[in-house]
């Protein structure tokens, strides 16, 4: 008996359906070569031959004379078939040992495992010489009933509408409360550069100039050291920390959790200290019963979060779009194909519908008018048009008569026809295709990849830069009191030097922090 062995070509450089037919026709000519079949989507040949008469390497050369780019592939488990199945009926570990043992006997299973726990089998196969219809009919013939795992063909992995749905909450929660803080955050720095008022500004003390302001409603205090715009402005800032800044909370707890640092953990850090800050500064007025308002940065987090989910929302709905046409293509596949036994002359004995992942290479397939064709194949017998706009974007229906071959996907118009099936399950162009834009999505673009590894360095190192404004602040403070009065106008002559320094300075290294937060490369 001649031994006949397997190898996997990567071709490069087909363009179309005649360069595979092109191939195909011209090493079938050649000595020792029994059968080839070429993949156009995934770009590989696989090559039965005789390896007393010709080797790999030459098959390869002999596909770079035809003017295409080959090279042998060495992990040549890339043909076997995979299959899950639930089994039912097992009852105890001697079930399952019946099972494997039967199926590993079975010509052309390679490996074979069965879980009684999940009532699962796992098995791979070579689907030259068994095909999933055998394997389950031998678990049959043992008395088991067994079905494929039935597979999401929904793309539903692909769909971003939740995604969508969060981060508009979370924009549209942000920015109905963020409006109002801006509000009064404008209206403020009106009324507080009244040119009338700047000239009388520098020669009083902060009592009076308290008191110059005293018609404005927002600086009126409701407790001692707690005016109105800073009540305003905490009762407008926590829904926002709490339901716009949910999802950066969690998300930043992950990165922490994995001792990464990303862009969520940079925004949450900023809006949480300035948060707590502006909280904490508060009650300590409140319990001093300061007469100056102290300054806080309430306004800040509504905005950050503003930003930055509305950027999270438009890019969900970027990808979601992306997804939509992947979801259409998925929607083409055939969901179940019918199966046809040929007698001799083509007689047709018998024929019976099956789930299209149960056909295999090699079986007939019937087509009929108005069908969707399940597998890639070639014709047998029959003549019909076929519509191919799908893959090919042509919008003329192709002729189809015995010997071309046909994809898996396209609608067949007027006549019946018989294929024999070449590319089945995930092999199909159609599945391909899905594949590459699959990948296309969950792959980054390598600026992004750029931008992740940078901001993996930026928001340790201006945490760190933050840090160290903080205690540059705090000495220069103790060194040189002078600077710090020269710069941090309006505090309260009642506190101590020391407490004035301290307050500066982390009102120095907040504004850094809240400053790099929403920088240009997280928004981007």
């Amino acid at each position: 008996t001649k031994t006949i062995s397997k190898c996997y070509v990567q071709v490069t450089g087909m363009t179309c359906a005649s360069c595979v037919a092109n191939i195909e026709r011209n090493l079938r000519r050649e000595d020792g070569i029994h059968s080839i079949l070429v993949a156009l989507m995934a770009g590989k040949a696989e090559v039965r031959y005789n390896p007393a008469v010709i080797h790999p390497s030459a098959i390869a050369e002999l596909i770079r004379e035809l003017g295409f780019g080959a090279t042998v592939m060495e992990n040549c488990g890339e043909g076997d078939g995979i299959l899950e199945l639930v089994v039912r009926g097992m009852t105890c570990a001697s079930c399952v040992h019946k099972i494997e043992s039967t199926l590993m006997k079975t010509n052309g299973v390679l490996y074979c495992s069965v879980a009684l726990a999940t009532n699962k089998a796992h098995i791979k196969y070579d689907p030259e010489a068994v095909g999933p219809r055998d394997v389950i009919q031998v678990i049959k013939d043992l008395g088991f009933t067994t079905s494929l795992v039935k597979r999401d063909r929904s793309a539903s992995h692909l769909d971003h509408k939740q995604e969508i749905r969060q981060w508009k909450r979370s924009f549209v929660v942000s920015f109905v409360f963020c409006i109002p803080v801006m509000g009064l955050m404008i209206y403020m720095m009106v009324m507080n550069s009244h040119p009338s008022d700047a000239h009388t500004h520098h020669n009083m003390s902060s009592e009076e100039r308290e008191a110059s302001h005293s018609p404005m409603l927002l600086d009126y205090q409701l407790l001692p050291g707690l005016s109105v715009m800073n009540f305003l402005s905490f009762l407008l800032c926590v829904p926002v920390q709490v339901f716009g800044g949910w999802h950066f909370y969690i998300q930043a707890y992950k990165a922490l959790k994995h001792s990464t640092a990303n862009m969520d953990v940079l925004v949450v850090l900023a809006t949480s200290i300035a948060f707590l800050y502006s909280f904490v500064i508060l009650l300590v007025a409140m319990a001093e019963r300061a007469k100056v308002n102290p300054v806080t940065f309430f306004d800040t987090p509504p905005m950050l979060f503003v930003f930055i989910s509305l950027g999270r929302w438009l890019e969900h709905v970027a990808k979601g779009k992306t997804s939509e046409a992947l979801a259409r293509l998925i929607s083409l596949q055939a969901t179940e194909a019918t199966i046809v036994t040929l007698g001799p002359d083509n007689v047709l004995l018998s024929e019976e519908q099956v789930d299209v992942e149960l056909v295999q290479r090699g079986d007939i397939v019937k087509v009929v008018p108005g069908g969707k064709f399940p597998v890639d194949g070639r014709v047998i017998e029959g003549h019909s048009m076929v519509d191919e706009s799908l893959i090919t974007g042509e919008a003329m229906p192709v002729t189809k008569k015995p010997g071309n071959t046909v994809i898996a996907g396209s609608i067949n118009q007027n006549g019946s026809l018989l294929i024999a099936a070449t590319h089945v399950g995930a092999d199909t162009t159609l599945s391909q295709i899905v594949k590459l834009v699959e990948e296309a999505q969950t792959s980054k673009a390598p600026i992004q990849q750029f931008a992740d590894k940078l901001s993996g360095y930026f928001v340790p190192f201006i945490v760190a830069v933050s840090v160290v404004t903080l205690l540059a602040w705090i000495i220069i403070g103790f060194v040189d009191f002078g600077i710090v009065e020269k710069y941090f106008l309006g505090y309260s002559k009642s506190i101590s030097p020391a407490e004035v320094i301290i307050r500066f300075a982390f009102q120095a290294s907040i504004t850094v922090l809240c400053i790099a937060c929403p920088c240009s490369l997280g928004l981007a």
